[in-house]
């Protein structure tokens, strides 16, 4: 049955497409090509909070990415079924292209979790920064399935990588940026996913732009939200991270309004009970209930039906989200023991990158670092800026394990194994 809710405007691929016959439609054929990539192999290596191998229950941007796909189906599935003046069976929100966009929705994320991505976006400073949004998307529009100059990317269509792009204005607009933000030469991304269309005043500022979304985006970060939240404290309970003691000194700390301590109460009387798992994956329902659509007016109704809506998500359970993200930010993620683990992970990110920097940015260096292929793209590229992105690119992309193994070979006097050098 024809989904009416998307046009030929959604389904149009950077590049024309040698798949128009195939028994899939263009959605699931991004969703296809996601999971058997290489790259989304690599994050079952990549730390979520932890690192991966201290346990075996965290998580890690894999399974993460896997729990994502899951909350972002059911809430299209919860939203046919309840928005019935808006949505049908002939026209409804897609939940294979909000699988496709959940399951790559962290492709760009580097080594050693969000203290990796900092680190990078500072050594990266005279280069444009890195940001692990904009990564991911010159991963699906540049490297993905690269063998040459003639094949970059995956050849997403214009709703796939509209649905990644949480951010949409470009480094130089700010100073300094922490994160939220694009690579310059991604502005022609975002001229793509417009179809040309002149961005209204009232968007022009870097930050409304970055929160003008298309409705498979916010489904998309709003699944993100709800499981790193809930599960991320899962997690860290499991580790130990978390405990009674801990909580009531936050609690206490914080001077909470009677209806977040409740919250807070909830979760010490789960830990007494030894049920918080159970209790912590009930909630995923109640996240995806939490939903709900209004209807706006947008430059770009007249070409696509996905600006015309907006995610809207129940105050009480927006505010239970809130409590857990800034539980996990005091409690974990200044922890010693996190900030021990992220100052590794920086040592070995900063040394690795200066030591390529330094052979094959400032100067181009007989010594050859790199893999075969990857030292040979970056030896034929003349601009500094974009050899420094190849690096980037190619730090950012290995597991954490892999940017170990890369430390010790290089820095450490008594590593010598040949078995790895790929």
């Amino acid at each position: 049955m024809k989904n009416n809710f998307y046009n030929n405007f959604d389904l149009e691929r950077l590049k024309p497409s040698l798949r128009d016959n195939d028994y899939r439609t263009p959605f699931q054929i991004d969703r296809d090509r996601i999971i058997h990539s290489s790259e989304f192999r690599r994050l079952q290596g990549k730390t979520q909070v932890f690192l991966p191998g201290e346990y075996d229950f965290y998580r890690t941007r894999l399974t993460h990415s896997i729990e994502v796909a899951q909350i972002g189906r059911a809430i299209c599935n919860y939203l046919l079924a309840k928005e019935k003046d808006l949505l049908n069976e002939e026209f409804f929100i897609d939940e294979d292209l909000v699988e496709s966009v959940c399951l790559a929705h962290d492709l760009g994320h580097p080594p050693f979790g969000h203290a990796g991505e900092r680190m990078l976006n500072l050594l990266m400073k005279n280069y444009g920064g890195y940001e692990g949004n904009a990564q991911t998307l010159r991963m699906i529009s540049e490297i993905f399935y690269r063998d040459d100059d003639h094949h970059r990317g995956m050849n997403p269509t214009r709703a796939f990588i509209d649905g990644i792009f949480k951010y949409k204005a470009r480094h130089s607009l700010f100073k300094k940026p922490l994160n939220h933000f694009i690579y310059d030469d991604q502005v022609k991304m975002v001229q793509f996913v417009f179809g040309g269309k002149k961005i209204p005043k009232e968007l022009s500022a870097p930050l409304k732009l970055n929160q003008f979304k298309s409705i498979e985006c916010q489904i998309m970060d709003w699944a993100d939200d709800a499981a790193y939240c809930i599960n991320d404290l899962v997690d860290s309970i499991s580790g130990g991270f978390i405990n009674i003691q801990k909580l009531s000194r936050w609690q206490e700390e914080n001077k909470l309004d009677e209806s977040r301590s409740m919250i807070v109460e909830e979760i010490i009387d789960w830990i007494k009970a030894d049920n918080f798992k159970k209790k912590f994956g009930a909630l995923i329902g109640k996240f995806v209930s939490a939903c709900s659509l209004n209807t706006r007016k947008t430059f770009l109704d007249d070409w696509t039906n996905r600006y015309k809506y907006i995610l809207v998500i129940d105050k009480d359970v927006f505010d239970r989200a809130q409590i857990y993200k800034k539980l996990s930010v005091d409690c974990v993620f200044r922890s010693s023991q996190l900030h021990q683990i992220e100052f590794k992970g920086n040592h070995m990110i900063e040394k690795l990158f200066t030591r390529f920097e330094e052979n094959y940015v400032t100067s181009i260096s007989e010594n050859k670092l790199l893999p075969d292929f990857n030292d040979k793209i970056i030896r034929n590229e003349k601009n500094k800026i974009k050899r420094a992105r190849m690096i980037c690119d190619y730090i950012s992309g290995s597991t954490d394990s892999h940017a170990m193994r890369m430390y010790r070979r290089l820095f450490d006097p008594e590593y010598s194994s040949l078995s790895d050098l790929v």
